[in-house]
């Protein structure tokens, strides 16, 4: 018969590529993934019970600088001027970040109060 063709065996697609991709992406996300657990400042906000005594210990972040009680301090003083201040290293110190303060900059300033023993840390608006 002529019009009759040979009948082809069926070509199976290569899975080789495909589990290469997929093996390409793994690694990337890996890799572009965050390992290890994020650490939590605590840190709470105005009106969550945390006491006040004593003469005010405002401490302003400003962007490139810190105020205590409105005067303007170098960093490196801060837990030294505070000390004079407080009673014990629990008393409550109160952080207010201003306009232009990144909240990296909350954060340093918070873990070196938290290094300097300062335990109550109150952050408001």
């Amino acid at each position: 018969m002529p019009g009759i063709r040979p009948q082809r065996k069926r070509r199976h697609p290569s899975l080789t590529p495909m589990v290469d991709v997929v093996f390409l992406l793994l690694v990337f996300f890996m890799l572009a993934s965050r390992f290890g657990g994020d650490r939590a400042i605590p840190l709470p906000l105005s009106g969550a019970g945390a006491g006040y005594s004593g003469p005010p210990r405002l401490v302003e972040i400003l962007p490139e600088g810190l105020m205590l009680n409105g005067v303007e301090i170098a960093p490196d003083t801060l837990p030294a001027r505070l000390g004079m201040m407080t009673e014990t290293r629990s008393d409550t110190i109160i952080l207010q970040g201003r306009d232009g303060a990144t909240l990296q900059r909350v954060v340093d300033v918070t873990q070196a109060l938290n290094a300097a023993g300062f335990g109550t840390v109150v952050l408001v608006e």
